[in-house]
């Protein structure tokens, strides 16, 4: 991070905040207009906390299979972030705008008292100490809640079917989306609810302490709610009827409150509360706050068609589209600054977790390297695509889910087999096999064969196209800890293309707070009709974050691996058979499944 002395800058020039509520931490950065990282704090929720007992900041009812937080925590985590801030040297005055991402789907329930406590804090106290009243729940449900299998049930069926949900809403119901949430908190917590006057989301929740009053939900974030029309751009009455329990839902509807189109239009000004206590300029604006995932794809400058692929324990996928076309299996939300695009989002629970595992079965690494990917990187790309033995021979397929997967909807294993291009037939040789270093490259390929798959409708091809390829990312991004290997970088480019490569964004884990911080600089500084990709692109500087690791189109490959796409599809399809067949077969497993 670049600090003051070493960049010369004047204390006169404007700084912008942007926040990060995570599940586990809350960060905070201050960047220039040119967008100079200056300043930045961190609250770790587990290291840090005063008075909760949270385990990766949660707490959890294991009988109900719920998670949540204490809302509190996150009071004296915004008081502390602050204090640090301001004693590593920041000038509060100097910042001319404000905004932030949270954990998406959590929801937040203000009491009748809320927004009156919030309206008027005293300058000596800290939020916590003052805000206690304010809340008529004092837990917030986090994304990783898993209670509200029955309500998602009723939301599914509630349109007709989980695909016209998705069509309507973006996604199917999901536990951690807030639609199902609230109808579970209202039939679970009858008089907490009836004590309820409004409802914000964790990104809106953090905009209204800044505000000093509640503060909208955010455009893109309410699509993650299973009550957004997104096509009409208004809550959809019969969802909205569902979750409240009434054909009338006035009531509901002020508990959320409107939703405003302008991703980069003002709430207002900062609360007094920050002036007086911290220093802050009366006059600084605070900017809609979104969720962590609209707010990550604002690390970069991203264009229509740029892929995102974060590469962690979990994998998300991520792209910005002018294109809307919902399907159960992933998600669709507005996008965050731009009318008229949209973000969609591949979640998955497996990823890091499985590619260690088969890392971990391998034999020590090569000899003369300390890395422990090393063979691993060498059996992935030592052989040809979907372990072929020939143009015209059978592919190696598999499944490796550690984790009980939801695109798709499987329960854990590891489930292989060999897919015949001839008559597209699957069989389960698993004497073919060559284990475990056949699984090596098998799952990275499966990996990206399924976004492939996913978002082989969403992608279109280059424009202008004079040499007539296929529909494919421009760019494709990897950031998070699976980004840094060479072998996934290489297959990256391979399976899912990229007229112009694969890059590595490095930005330290701090790219949901850059988002949310290149925002504020966007919403303050744009001229009338001035895009966020038009100002950051312009000021943003590539060679300071991104590196091309990897070559992305390649005719050859790329044809190659359509075989791919299809056998995957249907070894998903046989794996799904196999699991319906045996629902209620306990210790049975499915062909193909070790």
């Amino acid at each position: 991070m670049d600090t003051e002395k070493s960049t010369g800058m004047a204390d006169s020039t404007p700084l912008y905040l942007g926040f990060d509520l995570s599940t586990q931490q809350l960060k905070a950065i201050a960047v220039s207009s040119d967008l100079k990282m200056l300043y930045g704090a961190v609250f770790d929720f587990d290291a840090d906390v005063s008075g909760f007992n949270v385990k990766k900041g949660v707490l959890a009812n294991e009988a109900e299979h719920e998670v949540y937080a204490p809302v509190a925590m996150w009071l004296q985590a915004i008081d502390t972030v602050l204090q640090r801030l301001k004693d590593v040297g920041i000038d509060f005055s100097r910042v001319k705008g404000i905004s932030g991402a949270g954990q998406q789907h959590g929801s937040v329930y203000w009491s009748q008292e809320g927004e009156h406590d919030l309206n008027n804090l005293n300058k000596d106290k800290t939020l916590e100490s003052q805000l206690e009243h304010a809340f008529s729940y004092p837990y917030s449900p986090n994304w990783q809640d898993a209670s509200t299998q029955e309500e998602c049930d009723m939301f599914d069926r509630h349109l007709g079917n989980e695909t016209q949900l998705a069509v309507d809403t973006g996604s199917k119901a999901h536990h951690r989306f807030t639609g199902p949430q609230i109808l579970r908190f209202r039939t679970k917590h009858p008089e907490e609810y009836q004590k309820t006057a409004r409802i914000s989301l964790v990104s809106s929740f953090l905009a209204s302490i800044f505000l000093g009053k509640i503060a909208p939900i955010d455009i893109s974030d309410v699509c993650g709610t299973n009550l957004w029309d997104i096509q009409s751009g208004t809550y959809n009455e019969k969802l909205m009827a569902l979750a409240a329990g009434t054909s009338d839902t006035s009531n509901l509807r002020r508990k959320l409150g409107e939703v405003p189109v302008d991703g980069g239009g003002s709430f207002g000004t900062v609360s007094t509360y920050f002036v007086q206590r911290f220093g802050f300029d009366a006059s600084c604006k605070i900017v809609p706050f979104t969720g962590d995932n609209p707010s990550t794809i604002l690390a970069l400058p991203l264009r229509p068609l740029d892929a995102m692929v974060s590469l962690g324990t979990s994998t998300t996928f991520l792209m910005s589209t002018p294109h809307y076309q919902p399907d159960p299996a992933v998600h669709f939300f507005n996008h965050p600054t731009t009318p008229g695009l949209y973000m969609f989002m591949l979640c998955y629970k497996n990823g890091g977790l499985a590619r260690e595992q088969i890392r971990d079965a391998l034999s020590p690494q090569l000899p003369g390297t300390s890395d422990p990917w090393s063979l691993f990187n060498n059996h992935a790309t030592g052989t040809l695509p979907m372990g072929a033995t020939g143009p015209n021979s059978a592919l190696k397929i598999a499944l490796y889910f550690p984790r009980p997967e939801i695109v798709p909807n499987v329960r854990a294993g590891t489930y292989r087999y060999t897919y015949h291009p001839e008559n597209q037939m699957l069989s389960t040789e698993n004497d073919v096999w060559n284990l475990p270093t056949d699984d090596c490259r098998a799952i990275v390929e499966s990996q990206l064969l399924s976004l492939r798959l996913r978002s082989r409708n969403i992608v279109a091809p280059p424009s202008p196209n004079p040499d007539n390829l296929p529909a494919q990312p421009r760019r494709v991004y990897l950031v998070g800890g699976g980004s840094q290997n060479i072998a996934i970088a290489k297959l990256a480019g391979e399976i899912l293309g990229g007229v112009e490569g694969v890059y590595r964004l490095d930005v330290d884990g701090l790219a949901c707070a850059l988002g949310s911080a290149y925002k504020a600089v966007w919403a303050v500084e744009r001229k009338q009709g001035e895009t966020f990709e038009e100002l950051i692109g312009e000021r943003w500087r590539e060679e300071d974050f991104v590196m091309k690791v990897a070559d992305g189109y390649q005719e050859k490959r790329y044809k190659e691996y359509e075989k791919g796409v299809e056998a995957l599809e249907k070894v998903e399809a046989e794996v799904l058979r196999q699991q319906k067949v045996n629902v209620g077969k306990a210790g049975t497993s499915g062909a193909g499944q070790v």
